[in-house]
């Protein structure tokens, strides 16, 4: 990762000069009379104070138009509503702007409102484009309506598209996964994981990048045999479906790997009840959601994937800043180049953050501390699948709020 501390020279000189686009180094050369201010920001600046983000209030009077955020669904995850949209919030009104200056908004899973967010956002106006589509047709047609009205494009967690690309190294993730399936398998005495190996829909390239990682980690395991590979999803019902269909034709499977909680938790109650005891079929997942946390303290998920979104919030939140004050982000900034399948593999300069493998044992000192899921909604008196309380759980984990 490159951490080298970049300094930005950023001219406020009204809106036309804003405008105006600059140098590589992300600064424009100031003119006589003009106001400069340094900027200094990389991936390692954010945290989950937001402080960062008052660094940015520069931009924010240089800048113009509004800042239009898209995101795809409240199905495949449930971070989006619980997460997403009010860290974004936040780290752009951290940064300067006014309510009035940022849109959020949710498609719902629909391709169409999708589109028709983004023309109206553009219509608006808009200046920058935050978008996060399920698949990439329907990023290009943003991409490509935006690009006509002379509006930049970020993509955010899924590449499509854009001309810049926020998220977390989702090969990482990936490996993370299948790492973690290793050490859980091997700690619940299962010795010759029989798998079945589940994907995300097979249209979302964050899906491929996941595999990509956790088949990575099956391969340097000749013991582990793959009994089926389910086409793939991110609805939780069709996942429980490909998982039936699959559990039924293959009964001597004995793990499974999965890519997500949401797709996990209705497997997770159909393996308890069919009698699956904890800490004998290992499963995995992603996204740190509560009901994924508390099946991991039941003994039912191996682990999750934690992506502090806070993080990548905030660094979205900095380039479309840069962007809208007619700016390239700063090189310090931009600490990856990622290819992009729907460009021919071309290279598109990345934020790539830092993701993490919570089980039991570290829960509390990551997603409860952060207060991404918090002591009151994952330690509660509802029954678990081990049969315990949420809260029991908790406690035998020494979360204790």
């Amino acid at each position: 990762m490159n951490k080298r501390a970049m300094t930005v020279t950023l001219a406020v000189v009204g809106l036309a000069a804003a405008a105006c686009g600059s140098g590589s180094s992300g600064g424009s050369t100031p003119s006589s009379g003009s106001t400069t201010t340094t900027i200094v920001i990389t991936p390692t600046s954010f945290d989950r104070s937001f402080s960062a983000m008052a660094k940015l209030a520069s931009l924010a009077s240089a800048g113009k138009g509004s800042v239009g955020v898209i995101l795809p669904d409240t199905t495949s995850s449930a971070r989006y509503t619980e997460f997403d949209a009010p860290y974004l919030q936040k780290a752009f009104t951290q940064a300067g702007l006014s309510p009035s200056q940022i849109s959020i908004k949710n498609a719902q899973g629909s391709d169409s409102t999708f589109i028709t967010d983004a023309q109206a956002m553009v219509t608006n106006g808009a200046s920058v484009l935050l978008i996060d589509p399920e698949n990439a047709g329907t990023g290009k047609q943003v991409e490509q309506y935006a690009s006509q009205h002379g509006v930049k494009v970020i993509d955010y967690d899924r590449i499509t598209a854009g001309s810049y690309y926020i998220s977390f190294d989702n090969v990482q993730v990936g490996k993370l996964i299948g790492q973690g399936f290793a050490a859980c398998a091997s700690k619940w005495g299962v010795s010759s994981p029989q798998i079945i190996k589940m994907v995300g829909d097979p249209t979302d390239n964050n899906a491929t990048l996941f595999a990509q990682g956790y088949d990575s980690v099956i391969s340097a395991n000749p013991s582990w045999k793959v009994v089926a590979s389910p086409k793939g999803t991110w609805d939780p019902p069709t996942a429980l479906t490909e998982f039936e269909q699959a559990y039924t034709a293959q009964p001597n499977a004995n793990s499974a790997i999965i890519p997500n909680d949401e797709n996990n938790a209705p497997i997770l109650k159909y393996l308890a009840n069919h009698g699956i005891k904890p800490h004998t079929f290992p499963t995995t997942g992603q996204d740190a959601t509560s009901v994924g946390l508390q099946n991991i303290l039941a003994g039912y998920q191996c682990g999750t994937v934690y992506k502090p979104i806070y993080l990548e919030a905030q660094a979205a939140a900095a380039v479309a800043m840069f962007l809208r004050a007619g700016q390239s982000p700063p090189s310090a900034l931009i600490n990856g180049q990622t290819a992009n399948p729907n460009a021919g593999g071309q290279k598109m300069p990345s934020v790539l953050l830092t993701p993490e493998w919570v089980t039991s044992t570290n829960m509390d000192n990551t997603v409860v501390k952060d207060g991404f899921v918090p002591f009151s909604v994952l330690c509660t008196n509802a029954k678990a699948l081990n049969g315990s309380s949420n809260l029991q759980n908790c406690k035998a984990a020494g979360i204790n709020g």
